[in-house]
């Protein structure tokens, strides 16, 4: 059972096992791992003209070096989480990360589109051992507001990595190449291993395993705690939520340039305005947890996700001037800082003896839900906002009617 409180634990399963803290330390290095497989996915995009002449493929196989590494992270994640609870966060932490350290190198040095890929989708699995097993080593030291201001830090680096890869991408694209861009991400992965291997310890000890294994086997509940109400409607709120910020990143190459009229530096600038947006209020949703509720504070931040989804849907329906879109573009983006820390934090907190798996969960369907949004916002073309309006108003309705239940569930 979870509690709305700002205490720190451990999830101990025995009095011996060692109380620890979340330090700033620990915290920067798990945002670290959470953002290695988001920037790696968005850096090099703007390089895919450049691959396929370097490497003499056709577009379509270039694209499948992204898919295979969304894939890879898909797996990954449903892979690392289980393995976290079985065997600790530790041994597949360093695992993941050795993998995805061998696997950027194999994709920097690429003769071919093939080795490119198989390269991608090694990369993409061991990557996702640092996003999901860093939810879960936060699920293991605190909970309820403890827990939310830890999220809503740690999706300072995390939750921006997306938002701010494309733009750098595009900057470095043209002196470095797409060589030089995953030998970025190379560098970020060894220092996820080196962060790895200096400062996280082990937050889910052999004592707690074995206790949450003999708990699980008595009451015969296993992995079928995960279908706790109170799990899926966070977990669905979090999913939807980051749908919206997916829709609007694979939509805003064409809405910035193609509609609004910014030249690069505009789009660039525009870009940047909207993390800085996303993650002062992450820093706010930090603060207000620490005196509010944390279901109120997600609660809020749902209803602005909502309005701002309408509002923009609104300004395209009555074709308003392109700009106005702007907005509540920039609103949405922000309010997003008061969802997805809080939302994980609930969503792990109501499955405390299974927080690798139940992470695993959450990852996966955030994945799969921004390979679902990121096609369809284009379907009308670079000329109209449409499918962008409609894909961002159902994911934010479905983002309500997930926080509902989930409130159902607590009463």
């Amino acid at each position: 059972m979870t509690t709305d409180t700002g205490t720190v634990r451990a999830h101990t399963a025995s009095p011996s096992t060692t109380r620890q803290g979340i330090t700033a330390a620990l915290l920067l290095v798990l945002g670290l791992l959470s953002a290695v497989a988001p920037f790696a996915t968005d850096l090099y995009l703007p390089a895919f003209p450049r691959m396929t002449t370097d490497l003499g493929a056709s577009a379509t196989a270039v694209q499948l070096t992204l898919t295979a590494f969304l894939v890879g992270v898909t797996a990954g994640q449903l892979v690392f989480g289980p393995l976290s609870d079985r065997f600790g966060r530790v041994p597949p932490l360093v695992a993941g990360a050795a993998l995805c350290v061998l696997a950027s190198v194999a994709a920097v040095f690429a003769p071919t589109i093939g080795v490119l890929i198989v390269a991608r989708l090694l990369q993409g699995l061991g990557g996702a051992a640092g996003m999901v097993i860093s939810r879960a080593v936060i699920s293991d030291l605190a909970t309820g507001k403890a827990a939310a201001r830890a999220f809503s830090l740690m999706m300072i680096v995390g939750g921006v990595a997306p938002v701010v890869a494309p733009l750098l991408g595009g900057l470095l694209t043209g002196p470095i190449g797409w060589r030089g861009l995953l030998s970025i991400v190379l560098g970020l992965a060894v220092v996820m291993l080196v962060a790895v291997l200096a400062v996280v310890r082990e937050t889910h000890v052999r004592e707690r395993r074995d206790a949450l294994r003999a708990e699980r086997q008595g009451s015969g509940a296993g992995l079928r705690t995960l279908r706790s109400r109170a799990f899926l409607a966070n977990t669905a709120v979090f999913g939807f939520a980051f749908a919206v910020m997916m829709a609007y990143i694979s939509a805003s190459p064409f809405l910035y340039q193609d509609m609004i009229g910014f030249g690069t530096v505009g789009y660039g600038l525009a870009f940047g305005l909207n993390a800085l947006a996303l993650m002062g209020v992450s820093i706010l949703s930090a603060k207000l947890t620490a005196t509010r509720s944390v279901a109120g504070v997600l609660g809020l931040g749902i209803l602005l996700v909502l309005a701002s989804t309408v509002a923009f849907a609104v300004l395209v329906s009555v074709e308003a001037p392109a700009v106005w879109l702007a907005v509540p573009l920039f609103t949405a983006v922000g309010s997003l800082g008061l969802v997805l820390g809080n939302a994980t934090a609930l969503a792990l907190g109501a499955v405390p003896a299974a927080a690798g798996s139940a992470s695993a969960v959450l990852g996966a369907l955030q994945f799969g839900l921004a390979a679902l949004v990121s096609p369809l916002v284009s379907i009308g073309g670079s000329t109209t906002a449409v499918p962008l309006a409609v894909v961002m108003l159902v994911a934010a309705v479905i983002a309500l009617v997930a926080l509902l239940v989930g409130r159902s569930a607590r009463a």
